[in-house]
């Protein structure tokens, strides 16, 4: 008896061992072939013409047109990063100085505000601002010309100062804050401590923040074709070449073009965040959540003027595009009205189906693998895994239209042949999430003790006890936190799955983009609103859910 309790002991751990080497082998497996595969599918493509080597796709570009595209490119990127680098460094700065409700306010307000669908900018830009908009021409009567490179500068900004503001109030909160009492202590004002102290302290989260804006808005293409005009860009050409001439070959030699310059604003973005890391110490959170920096003076009055004239625009932003989706203007007046609503095409309800689908399953998904991936390489310190790891992260250090014409190279013909189904989509939008919740279980596994680990592996847990009993209950917050984020994320992508969508196969922010594309701005109002509303019914779901799963950990 005591023989056969021993077998099947025996048994049960050799399967739980398999199970372990099998997830394994899935992780890795799933990394190779949905990140490492279309990466380098898109380069040959880019290099083979008919089964053979050519640079005919290269040469093409060696045009003074397209030499002019990289121009376009490369200054309205930076212009745009560096514009909302600055913008989001006084909101930051007004953010880390205040406390109590006002913080708080600032902090939801930038959260809120993130979760916007994409192109809502660039729709409410020419409602307002347009020829026939409702502050140029029906208030002040001008008929502004809104597109151009200045257009597309405004939208990127406007668009990505949010998600800015937020990732340097991290860099802010965790500064020393005995640095900044001392400079007062010794008589400095303001704008000196400002200046001499805070920000050298905060400029490698400046600089990091700053390269990550320009990758984004190097391979953002939605904005240029909108609101862009004559002027095109490297992104918009590639989506030009795919959408208009099928020619695939030359879009993939377009598109990695923009790589160098993505791969390095990411070394630099890297060397940034690795100098951040030895600047924390005394943080805001270490001294009661108190600031040590107080608003006053000239700092005080620019910091508040930005900070409101966010606020400002952010309003208007949402409020015209809730007022557009149940108003028209067309003859001079505003008339309610619910006929939007009715001109809706009739695939619009089975796109929100599927981007509902779609970025609930992407948003699990990749938020388990990404758990398992930290887990195995930070944990398990498994040979080889820093490399996976860096693998999974390159999804976000390429442009989104790489990694998209990547798919269509890699899966629109055997032995994998999935373009135009559901599935090619998925794969999309998990893998380009991966590394999200990867690097937050690394900052998660740096505090866990390891003796938890030690006392069951002593009690002859196998590494599946441990994994499903002890490291995934310990992580389930990071688990909802990245679900949050990635379902938001998916449910406004547009950029990398823009290629990949098929006739029944639609979402919801690619019905947005072809509305507004048509000039449909009453109808695309209406889709917007419903993708604000579902996407933030399912945040607020989700991070309810999240509190009660704290208070149930305590």
């Amino acid at each position: 008896m005591n023989r056969h309790t021993e077998n099947r002991r025996n048994l049960r751990y050799a399967r739980a061992e398999f199970a372990d080497r099998l997830i394994l082998a899935l992780v890795l497996a799933g990394i190779a072939l949905f990140i490492l595969y279309p990466i380098v599918s898109v380069v040959a493509t880019s290099f083979f013409k008919d089964g053979r080597f050519t640079l005919e796709y290269y040469r093409e570009l060696a045009t003074p047109k397209s030499l002019k595209l990289i121009k376009n490119s490369l200054w309205v990127s930076t212009l745009s990063s560096v514009f909302t680098t600055a913008a989001a460094f006084f909101i930051a700065l007004a953010a880390f100085a205040e406390s109590g409700k006002r913080r708080s306010f600032i902090r939801n307000g930038l959260l809120l505000t993130m979760i916007s669908p994409p192109f809502v900018s660039a729709l409410a830009y020419i409602l307002l601002f347009g020829r026939r908009g409702i502050i140029t021409h029906q208030i002040l009567g001008l008929s502004v010309n809104p597109y151009g490179w200045h257009g597309i500068v405004i939208l990127q900004v406007i668009g990505s100062v949010s998600f800015a503001a937020l990732m340097l109030l991290n860099s802010f909160d965790n500064l020393d804050q005995r640095l900044i009492l001392a400079s007062r202590d010794l008589g400095a004002t303001p704008a000196q401590t400002l200046f001499g102290v805070i920000l050298p302290l905060v400029r490698p989260g400046l600089l990091s923040v700053l390269f990550m804006l320009f990758t984004m808005n190097l391979a953002d293409f939605g904005t240029p074709i909108v609101i862009g005009g004559n002027y095109k860009v490297l992104a918009t050409e590639a989506y030009t070449q795919v959408i208009s001439t099928a020619n695939l070959g030359r879009a993939s030699a377009i598109s990695v073009l923009m790589v160098p310059a993505a791969a390095l604003a990411f070394y630099f973005y890297y060397r940034a965040m690795k100098m951040n890391e030895g600047n924390s110490g005394t943080g805001r959170a270490a001294m009661g959540d108190v600031s040590a920096y107080p608003l006053t003076g000239g700092v005080a009055v620019v910091t508040r003027a930005v900070t409101g004239l966010f606020f400002l625009v952010m309003a208007l932003k949402y409020g015209n595009i809730f007022l557009s989706a149940f108003s028209n203007t067309a003859k001079g007046c505003l008339d309610f009205t619910l006929d939007y609503f009715g001109d809706l095409p009739r695939s619009q309800w089975s796109s929100f189906r599927h981007s509902l689908v779609y970025s609930a399953i992407a948003a699990a998904v990749a938020s388990l693998l990404g758990i398992l991936l930290s887990y195995y390489t930070h944990r398990r310190k498994i040979r080889g895994m820093r490399g996976a790891e860096f693998l999974a992260s390159l999804p976000h250090i390429i442009p989104g239209t790489f990694y998209g014409l990547g798919y269509v190279a890699a899966f629109s013909h055997p032995p994998i042949y999935i373009r135009g189904t559901s599935v090619i989509i998925i794969a999309n939008l998990i893998f380009r999430q991966l590394s999200l919740t990867c690097k937050s279980a690394n900052a998660a596994f740096t505090g866990l003790n390891r003796k938890l680990e030690d006392a069951a592996r002593d009690l002859g847990a196998s590494r599946m006890d441990i994994l499903g009993g002890i490291i995934l209950p310990l992580l389930r917050q990071i688990f909802v936190t990245g679900f949050i984020s990635i379902f938001t994320s998916c449910m406004t992508s547009v950029g990398a799955i823009i290629f990949l969508i098929s006739p029944g196969k639609n979402v919801a922010s690619a019905e947005l983009f072809q509305s507004i594309e048509n000039g449909r701005y009453g109808v695309a109002s209406v889709q917007a609103v419903f993708i604000i509303l579902v996407t933030v019914s399912i945040n607020l779901v989700s991070m309810n859910l999240l509190k009660r799963s704290k208070r149930g950990g305590k």
